[in-house]
């Protein structure tokens, strides 16, 4: 901070508008800086929080505070399937052949995997498994399991590792690193699958009620960002340090800019959109960073066919994606399109909207079935639920279907060099945060 320039004083200009650019923005203001913008490219704000009211007057997340009581309690809402104890009566498991899986084999299964992923989160792994992917660790280490040797055992297994997929946001736990899992940091409070009447956006106006009016601009994607500009002169003449640039000619000067937009428009835009570029570290850590994509399938029928102490349907089937071998067959080519549906793990039921299922998928699987139209992928989901479950299940009255392809996930440590600011220290005139939310 420049020794003329108080914090009252100084401009902060806020690239983004989601979770961490609107953060950002009010703890500025609770901290007394007074001259805080934010440009947002789309026409709306909250970036990956996407709250909507498609099928009733009830919320549906299409996206990703318990003081504000936002959260919303219940059975329905906190659910998190692998957690000792999660798996209840209350969770419906099929094979294929339309049998239930037991609900005693179901939790041994989920609690024993939930103690194996956190040996691995809490980084206890065993010298022999630290170079192996998240799935080599769990297979080997589940083989020495007694309930290995069983075929309900082996399958409800894959489907753990299925839903693992959905909560590390990755195409196959093949594909991550089981040492670096370590350096992911679980927030505080529990796992929610749904919020309250308001949804996230309630979460979004808390913030906002913090920002003066006009703080926030939309419709302004943000073309350049001139940072490290020389300062000429004494204190009252000098020049900002930093200059951002809009499409539509617009120019911003600031003291700071914080840069909160998503990795994958990074790895779109950083080696054009800074002057000068930014340092070899910074642009080694986008390129090296991986994202996944995580997508909802919303299914709405005129009236519910399950029975009503049932909170979802979870599938589990004789060769699931997950399974070593099968991972290994379809690892080159494209015959794995053919089954891409067989990468959801379920359909668990809406708070809220009792007629309402919502299904969940990740990987190359949901960014194929984006490409798919609604129809085509609701008809598929009516067929998995009619013959895994053996129901009378109508058909879909509506269906929503996210397709968040070009948003990111952050899963490995070179998110440390995105973060540190520019230039570093005392020369502090850009600080850089990356936006890495993990909530589901």
């Amino acid at each position: 901070m420049s020794s003329c320039s108080g914090r009252e004083n100084a401009k902060v200009v806020i690239v983004g508008s989601g979770f961490a650019g609107l953060a950002a923005a009010a703890t500025l203001v609770k901290g007394g800086f007074e001259n805080v913008l934010i440009l947002e490219v789309k026409e709306r704000i909250g970036g990956r929080v996407h709250t909507t009211k498609p099928f009733t007057e009830n919320v549906i997340e299409v996206g990703i505070a318990k003081e504000e009581n936002l959260l919303c309690e219940g059975p329905s809402a906190s659910k998190n399937m692998c957690l000792p104890g999660s798996v209840t009566p209350r969770d419906y498991f099929f094979k294929e052949d339309g049998k239930q899986v037991s609900t005693k084999l179901v939790d041994q299964v989920c609690s024993h995997f939930s103690k194996l992923t956190d040996k691995a989160f809490d980084d206890e792994l065993k010298h022999k498994h630290r170079k192996l992917s998240l799935g080599a660790y769990l297979d080997d280490a589940f083989g020495e399991f007694p309930l290995v040797a069983t075929e309900d055992g082996q399958q409800v297994f894959e489907w753990c590792k299925r839903t693992e997929c959905t909560d590390e946001a990755c195409s196959s736990l093949y594909e991550v690193s089981a040492s670096q899992i370590s350096y992911y940091t679980a927030l505080e409070g529990g796992f929610f699958n749904a919020l309250g009447p308001g949804g996230y956006r309630a979460i979004l106006d808390v913030l906002l009620t913090d920002l003066p009016s006009g703080s926030i601009q939309c419709s302004a994607p943000v073309k350049s960002i001139r940072w490290d500009l020389v300062r000429k002169g004494h204190c009252e003449n000098q020049r900002y340090p930093v200059q951002v640039v809009c499409e539509n000619g617009q120019s911003f000067e600031a003291d700071h800019v914080i840069v909160t937009v998503s990795l994958g428009v990074l790895k779109d835009k950083a080696s054009t959109m800074f002057e000068p570029p930014l340092p070899s570290t910074k642009l080694s850590a986008i390129e090296n960073l991986g994202f996944g994509i995580v997508d909802k399938i919303f299914l709405f029928f005129e009236k519910s066919f399950w029975p009503d102490d049932c909170a979802g349907v979870q599938v589990v089937w004789k060769e699931g994606p997950e399974d070593k071998d099968v991972y290994e067959s379809l690892s080159e080519g494209e015959a794995w399109k053919k089954t891409w549906f067989k990468k959801i793990t379920g359909f668990d039921t809406v708070a809220r909207h009792p007629t309402a299922l919502c299904g969940w998928i990740t990987g190359r699987e949901a960014l194929y079935m984006e490409n798919l139209q609604d129809s085509e992928i609701g008809d598929i989901c009516v067929r998995l639920l009619r013959s895994f479950t053996g129901w009378s299940v109508p058909e879909v009255s509506k269906t929503l279907i996210s397709r968040w392809g070009s948003d990111s996930h952050v899963r490995v440590k070179a998110h440390k060099a995105l973060a540190s600011p520019l230039p570093p220290k005392d020369k502090l005139k850009l600080s850089y945060f990356l936006d890495s939310l993990h909530v589901k």
